[in-house]
C-alpha cells in the first residue's frame, strides 16, 4: 500500500497525537502511525500538568476534557521518616487550572484522537509500525511501515519521529544520541486504595528507600525507586521480600501486599536521560522522547512532549502549507526547545544524583533536608517547585492557525 500526505508522524503518544491535532487544525494533511492496537497500555505517565491544561483551554477543549474522570492534585508533599512536609503548592500559579490532573494516559490520548478526528485532514492508523525511511538523495521523503494490512509506504513532505525513547525513526536517520545517564530505575505497581487511607499524592523517603504514591481514586499507583540495574538481584531475593519492603513504607496497606501476586504485577521502568545532538535531517524531525528522554523526576515528560508538539506546530504549520520545510525551519524547532530541555534535564540530574542516589545508598537514619524544611515553612517558596513542575522553563502557547 502506498499513500502520500504532507506530514507523517511515527508514534501516537502525547507528542505525536497533539502534533497531529494541531497540524490538522491548521489545514495540514497528516497521518499518525501507532504500532499498538489501542491506547490501553498500563503504567504510563498519567499526570496532565497546568501547562498542558492551559494548551487545552487555548484550543477550547478544556471544559470537555475536565468532564472525564480524573483527580486533581493541588499540592505535592514529601514524607521523610515520620515527618510530612509540603514542597510544592500549585495554588499560587497564574493559570486557569492550578492543579495536576491525574487521568489514565489512554483516556487523554483517546480524547485527543477524537478531537483530531473532527478535521478532514487527520488520519490515525493503528497497528502500523515504522520500520524504515524513504530517501531521495540526501532528503527523507517518507516512511516504510508494517501494518495490519501488510507493508505500507508513506510519501511525506515531513516525517516526524515521535516514537519514544527507543525510536526507530531516529535510529534509521542515524541521529546521534547524547547519553546523560541516570543512577536509578523505577518499579511501577498498583495497590488498592480504601476509605481512611491518606489522600495525598506524595513521595515517601526512608533510609535506603524511596516510594512515590499517586492517588488514583480507588487505587494507589506506586513507583518504587531502586538503584540502576538492581532489579534482577531484587527478584532473586524473592517476591515476599519485596512485599515486606513495600509494607514497611505503607504500613496502612501492609495486608494489601498480597495484591502483588507475581512479578508480572510489577513493571520495570529503565530510566534514561538523553537527548539528540541534532533533532532533524532534511525532511525529518524528532520530538518528545525520541528527541529527549526525560527522567521520571517531576513527572514532566508527557508535558514536555506536548510543549514540543505545540512549538513544532507553531513553527512548521506555515512552511508545511508551502511545501517541504527548509532545514532552517526544522533547526528553529530545536533552537526553540533545546534550552528548556537542557535546563529541565539538568535539574532532574541534580535531584537524581544529589538527593535520590544518596538516599538509596545510605543506611543512616533519614533527616529532613534543610532546603525541604525551608520549603515546608514558607508557602510562597513552594510556588517555585510548583512553577518548575507545573509550567516548566518556557511554556508554549497556541500560535498555529486554525484553518
Amino acid at each position: 500500500m502506498i499513500t502520500s500526505v504532507q506530514c507523517c508522524i511515527a508514534g501516537g503518544g502525547p507528542a505525536g497525537m497533539m502534533l497531529g491535532l494541531l497540524l490538522a487544525r491548521a489545514g495540514i494533511e497528516v497521518l499518525v502511525l501507532e504500532k499498538h492496537r489501542d491506547f490501553l497500555r498500563d503504567f504510563r505517565g498519567d499526570t496532565i500538568h497546568p501547562s498542558t491544561l492551559e494548551v487545552l483551554h487555548e484550543l477550547g477543549l478544556l471544559d470537555e476534557f475536565l468532564k472525564l474522570p480524573h483527580q486533581e492534585v493541588r499540592e505535592l508533599r514529601a514524607q521523610f521518616g515520620d515527618t510530612l512536609v509540603p514542597v510544592a503548592s500549585f495554588g499560587g500559579l497564574r493559570v486557569r487550572c492550578p492543579f495536576i490532573a491525574m487521568i489514565p494516559q489512554w483516556d487523554f490520548l483517546s480524547f485527543i484522537a477524537r478531537q483530531a478526528g473532527r478535521y478532514p485532514g487527520f488520519r490515525l492508523l493503528m497497528q502500523a509500525e515504522a520500520t524504515g525511511l524513504l530517501r531521495k538523495e540526501e532528503a527523507i521523503v517518507g516512511i516504510e511501515a508494517t501494518g495490519a494490512q501488510g507493508p505500507l509506504r508513506v510519501n511525506a513532505d515531513l516525517v516526524v519521529g515521535a516514537d519514544g525513547r527507543h525510536s526507530t525513526v531516529r535510529e534509521k536517520a542515524g541521529l546521534e544520541v547524547i547519553d546523560i545517564g541516570a543512577p536509578i530505575d523505577a518499579l511501577w505497581f498498583r495497590v488498592s486504595r480504601r476509605p481512611g487511607d491518606p489522600s495525598d499524592t506524595m513521595g515517601r523517603f526512608d533510609r535506603g528507600s524511596i516510594l512515590v504514591m499517586l492517588n488514583r481514586g480507588d487505587y494507589w499507583q506506586c513507583a518504587y525507586v531502586i538503584p540502576k540495574g538492581s532489579f534482577e538481584a531484587m527478584r532473586q531475593r524473592g517476591l515476599e521480600a519485596f512485599r515486606a519492603e513495600i509494607a514497611s513504607l505503607l504500613p496502612f496497606a501492609a495486608e494489601r501486599m498480597t495484591e502483588l501476586a507475581s512479578w508480572d504485577d510489577i513493571k520495570l521502568l529503565t530510566v534514561q536521560v538523553n537527548r539528540l545532538k541534532t533533532w532533524f535531517r532534511k525532511g525529518l524531525l524528532c520530538i518528545g522522547d525520541a528527541a529527549h528522554a526525560m527522567s521520571p523526576v517531576g513527572g514532566v515528560g508527557i508535558n514536555l512532549a506536548i510543549q514540543d508538539a505545540v512549538a513544532t506546530a507553531n513553527l512548521l504549520a506555515g512552511p508545511l502549507r508551502a511545501g517541504v520545510p527548509s532545514l532552517a525551519a526544522l533547526r528553529a524547532v530545536q533552537k526553540r526547545w533545546e534550552f528548556p530541555t537542557r535546563v529541565t534535564q539538568l535539574l532532574q540530574v541534580v535531584v537524581q544524583d544529589r538527593i535520590l542516589g544518596r538516599i538509596l545508598a545510605s543506611d543512616a537514619p533519614l533527616r529532613v533536608p534543610l532546603a525541604v524544611k525551608i520549603l515546608g515553612r514558607y508557602q510562597w517558596l513552594q510556588r517555585i517547585p510548583a512553577r518548575v513542575v507545573g509550567i516548566g522553563v518556557r511554556p508554549e502557547h497556541i500560535r498555529s492557525p486554525a484553518a
